[in-house]
């Protein structure tokens, strides 16, 4: 049974976002263990989610009826709203972590703050083997503190740097032979 919106969002307002984080937390520590999950390989992704308001019309960045929504990118377009970014296992699609952020901001931003949220798995028998996302997520600190990450290069970035993987247009791959 799923719950409709309005109770879910009392359970929110009563339990509080931090507890919810902490209950969220618990169990996917569980089900890593009750599966004997071992290692990782976390996807990082961005999803766009559209805000019930319309824009602005003073300013037309931001949203009317929802003063926190921002214009960002949805696809091809552009569109008032939000970005949730996720961080799930590869193998078994279990969520691990997961951020809200305006639709405005890069994934950059939010690489670190999804690899410390990742970080959960040391409670677990589980350990952390590779970060796999796409070229929005290409940042060298990110890439310094994994031991094995899959992120293509942006378009403006050096060929040839240890460790990134490019791939253009016509799906060639230039990089490492790994």
């Amino acid at each position: 049974m799923v719950a409709p919106r309005s109770v879910l969002s009392k359970f929110i307002q009563r339990v509080g976002e931090a507890n919810l984080n902490k209950i969220i937390e618990e169990k996917v520590v569980n089900l890593l263990n009750r599966h004997h999950v071992r290692n990782i390989d976390a996807v990082f992704d961005a999803s766009f989610i559209k805000a019930w308001s319309t824009r602005d019309p003073l300013d037309n960045q931001i949203g009317y009826s929802d003063m926190e929504a921002r214009v960002g990118r949805a696809g091809r377009t552009f569109g008032l709203g939000y970005k949730l970014h996720l961080s799930i296992d590869s193998k078994t699609m279990l969520p691990l972590a997961c951020t809200f952020a305006w639709a405005n901001q890069n994934e950059q931003k939010h690489s670190l703050n999804m690899l410390e949220k990742t970080k959960l798995l040391k409670r677990s028998a589980a350990r952390l083997r590779s970060v796999i996302a796409d070229s929005q997520y290409s940042d060298s600190k990110l890439k310094n503190a994994v031991d094995k990450t899959v992120i293509p290069y942006r378009a403006n970035q050096k060929r040839d740097v240890k460790g990134l993987l490019r791939v253009d247009r016509k799906f060639r791959t230039y990089g490492s032979n790994e």
